[in-house]
């Protein structure tokens, strides 16, 4: 006696449906292309979540660079003296005060300058 995959068969394939909902052309609807469509899909949000990094990291020392200009320092010479100081702040943290706290931000800035000097 054969067994007949009928149902086991059709909750897979529309699982796999589920998954492709929205899909342009025939990859929301056929299943070969759709399985294809998943792996793809799963591949891009994969290389998306590791360049999200890079982008926020970015997006940090553009702010920070942005807040050193009024200053007259490069963002590499501030680094450069806060790495000098063991001043260990990070970028996202740098960021913040550069945009949303310009008064903790310029301390920072000065005492950085002064331990130089």
């Amino acid at each position: 006696m054969r067994i007949k995959k009928g149902l086991s068969k059709h909750k897979k394939h529309n699982k796999i449906h589920k998954l492709t909902k929205g899909y342009r052309m025939t990859k929301g609807n056929l299943v070969k292309v759709s399985k294809e469509a998943i792996l793809h899909a799963g591949q891009y949000s994969y290389n998306g979540r590791k360049k999200k990094k890079n982008n926020f990291r970015q997006l940090w020392i553009m702010r920070i660079s942005a807040s050193l200009s009024e200053s007259n320092i490069s963002y590499s010479q501030f680094q450069k003296l806060q790495k000098d100081n063991n001043i260990l702040l990070n970028r996202k943290v740098l960021a913040y005060f550069a945009t949303e706290d310009k008064e903790i931000f310029n301390t920072i800035i000065n005492s950085v300058k002064n331990k130089d000097a």
